[in-house]
């Protein structure tokens, strides 16, 4: 514990970290309240323990800590969790796509391990907190084989290689490691994926960033890692049963994503190595080892494995996730 601290911590709350993309928007600003960067701002890492963006702790006796050093120093918090290669394994974040993103895939596991330095594959999962009507989503393409994913891409055949669907607020998607995948323009999602920045570009729309270069593409390895497999979806419609509240968005080898959505109370037994709580709408309270927390809309916080039971107050919606059982 921190020194002349005793008894239990129960939760942590950071200060997110905000991503420049050519991409995005303001909305992080306005449709949330975080005071972000001049610039479009088009990703908000809100639970993360990764290199390329580690949050800072407020509050509380590990303030000013990063995350990774109080999973690398006090692992008895997260209940002495192994993590992924040793690693936090999560990572949350808000995607806000005021334009499209590059077309795009992620390798899994193995791939990432010999080929990027050891780093984790990319597992991901897209909650829709809001889209423009007519907005879409590209998830999936149609190509059998590499050679024929090659042919189409060099022949720039995107409609007829690319799976574009309509999405709508509430929707979900989970984006696993071999699928092409790109939000498009008009989008605003929740993200838990894996904790890795590897990306492989298939198709970035010949943009030009402002220093006058296009982005780099990974032609290759989106050859080598796309699961042709794979049937892609027609829509992104939830259609698990919500429970007193709570429906199961995915459950998968890598995390556990709910949907939790607050009229009034609601009692949340914590009793996993942490617990990743992001609300997307409304306000509310959390009560936490006795101590009340204030919510709103763009609150997130990490339950640690000593925060017993959640007590939640007030009219609110969140994503919570969750390392598998």
């Amino acid at each position: 514990m921190a020194e002349g601290y005793e008894g239990p911590v129960g939760v942590v709350f950071m200060k997110p970290v905000f991503v420049p993309k050519i991409w995005g928007g303001r909305k992080l600003e306005t449709e949330f309240g975080y005071t972000i960067p001049d610039g479009p701002i088009g990703e908000c890492w809100a639970i993360s323990a990764h290199p390329a963006g580690d949050c800072e702790i407020v509050g509380g006796p590990f303030a000013g800590m990063h995350l990774s050093e109080l999973w690398d120093q006090h692992r008895e918090l997260f209940a002495d969790c192994e993590g992924d290669h040793g690693k936090f394994p999560l990572l949350i974040k808000i995607l806000d796509a005021a334009g499209s993103l590059s077309v795009q895939v992620h390798p899994d596991d193995e791939y990432a391990g010999k080929h990027e330095n050891g780093s984790l594959g990319k597992r991901e999962c897209w909650y829709v907190v809001h889209a423009d009507e007519g907005a879409e989503i590209i998830i999936g393409q149609h190509a059998k084989n590499a050679t024929e994913f090659r042919q189409m891409v060099e022949a720039g055949e995107w409609d007829k290689l690319l799976n574009k669907v309509p999405v709508h607020t509430g929707d979900f998607f989970g984006v696993l490691p071999g699928t092409v995948h790109a939000l498009c323009a008009g989008t605003l999602v929740i993200e838990t994926q894996q904790s890795s920045d590897i990306t492989y570009r298939v198709y970035d729309y010949d943009r030009v960033q402002p220093d006058g270069t296009k982005r780099q593409l990974h032609i290759d390895q989106s050859c080598d890692v796309v699961d042709y497999r794979q049937v892609p979806p027609k829509d992104g419609k939830v259609r698990a049963p919500e429970v007193d509240g709570v429906t199961e968005l995915m459950d998968c080898p890598k995390f556990v994503v709910d949907r939790i959505r607050v009229d009034g109370t609601h009692q949340l037994e914590q009793k996993w190595p942490f617990l990743c709580v992001s609300v997307y709408e409304g306000e509310g309270s959390a009560t936490i080892c006795g101590t009340t927390y204030p919510l709103r809309k763009g609150s997130h916080f990490l339950a640690l494995s000593d925060a017993g039971t959640i007590e939640f107050a007030g009219k609110m919606s969140m994503i919570v996730s969750h390392l598998p059982e």
